[in-house]
């Protein structure tokens, strides 16, 4: 019997023997094939590099026929390359929307005011008494609409010699009559046209300033767009270079209008960015120089000083023609002292009320063109970028009062 095992264990032996014998041969050729087409692929100096896997490879092997087998398999696929056209494309130019009549369409937007100032004041004088008590409502409704101390002690006297007088009651005619005290408290002859048409051979200039957080950078890019929509040809001097963010979002709302902006590096001097941008738009011939500067507070003599530079580079090459002061309506009587600071630097000839649409009052428009001596010129109604309207002080009382009875 173990004769036998030994017999079977030695066959079983030779026939492993035998089955290996086989197996490595076939092995060892079949990695020689494989490395073979590899070694004629490397460069002569034996450094391994990555082929391009288009052009270059298919000059190597120009002779291979279709049934090369899995090297034909494996090929990179050919990569269509985008057009020079394509690669280069500028963005889609935008058509803003026509400035006129833009603060009747917008007039929704002032609901917060219209509660306040407009249609609060309309429905206390509708009251059925008169007396000492509504009035005072009515002298509390202006001071909280932030009209100011000397223009609603004007308004409430006028109304009540008005209404006394006249015998006024029935809601049309109170409605006329307020409408009427709140237009003479807003001065409607006063200038609030932009002085944006080029003279002497040069564009028009203007520069915009504005305390920090104000909003003065987009309303920039929104009077661009104003004046754009008014047939102006317009250049950006983005000489806000404190802010790389800043000069960004400039140039991307010129783009979107299709004016040319001037920038600069990140903490070059302002002043001889604006100087630059009044240069450039010489040359190109544009009607209007639209400047931003850097945001500051009214309290920092040395970046008030600073503005005051950038104006005097500037006209060198002539006369400032409009400084628009951007506020924040909803700073209230605050923005007042603020605005007061930089009407003493730079001159200002109008102001821009942002944010009116918000939690702003109404009658920071009265007090700002008491207090300053002002005319607020553009408002801004919203986030869009149409949302900029040209002031219109009766368009402006019809917002605040909505619409007089009888009309639908």
């Amino acid at each position: 019997m173990e004769y036998v095992l030994i017999a079977v264990g030695v066959v079983v032996i030779l026939a492993l023997i035998g089955v290996f014998g086989l197996v490595l041969p076939h092995n060892r050729r079949t990695r020689r094939e494989n490395v073979e087409p590899e070694q004629a692929d490397r460069p002569a100096g034996g450094t391994t590099t990555a082929t391009a896997p288009s052009a270059e490879r298919g000059a190597a092997q120009p002779q291979a026929p279709p049934s090369a087998g899995p090297a034909a398999d494996t090929a990179a696929p050919t990569v269509e390359e985008p057009s020079a056209e394509e690669a280069v494309a500028p963005p889609a130019i935008e058509t803003p929307e026509p400035t006129a009549g833009r603060l009747a369409r917008l007039r929704g937007r002032l609901a917060k005011s219209q509660n306040l100032l407009g249609r609060g004041l309309l429905a206390l004088l509708s009251s059925d008494k008169l007396d000492a008590d509504t009035w005072e409502e009515i002298e509390d409704s202006l001071l909280t609409a932030d009209v100011g101390v000397e223009a609603t002690t004007q308004i409430v006297e006028r109304l009540r010699e008005r209404t006394k007088v006249l015998g006024t009651r029935s809601a049309g005619e109170l409605r006329s009559l307020l409408a009427e005290e709140l237009v003479t408290a807003l001065d409607p002859e006063m200038d609030r046209s932009l002085h944006t048409a080029p003279h002497d051979g040069r564009p028009a200039v203007m520069l915009v300033v504005g305390v920090n957080g104000s909003g003065k950078t987009t309303t920039c890019g929104k009077i661009a767009r104003v004046l754009v929509a008014d047939g102006r040809s317009v250049l950006l001097g983005a000489a806000d270079t404190f802010r790389a963010a800043a000069v960004d979002q400039l140039a991307t709302w010129g783009e979107r209008v299709g004016a040319e902006t001037v920038r600069a590096p990140e903490g070059r001097d302002p002043a001889s960015v604006a100087y630059d941008s009044v240069q450039r738009g010489i040359e190109t011939k544009v009607d209007t120089v639209l400047i931003d500067t850097a945001g500051r507070l009214q309290n920092k003599v040395g970046l008030m000083d600073e503005l005051g530079k950038v104006k005097r580079v500037v006209e060198r090459h002539g006369p400032v023609d409009e400084a628009l002061l951007v506020l924040d309506a909803t700073t209230g009587q605050n923005g007042l002292a603020q605005a007061e600071v930089f009407t003493q630097v730079v001159n200002v000839s109008g102001v821009v009320l942002t944010k009116l649409d918000g939690t702003a009052k109404g009658g920071i428009v009265i007090s700002v063109q008491r207090k300053l001596g002002i005319p607020v010129k553009l408002v801004g109604l919203g986030e869009g970028p149409d949302d900029m309207a040209p002031f219109d002080p009766r368009q402006f009382v019809d917002a605040l009062l909505g619409e007089p009875a009888g009309t639908s």
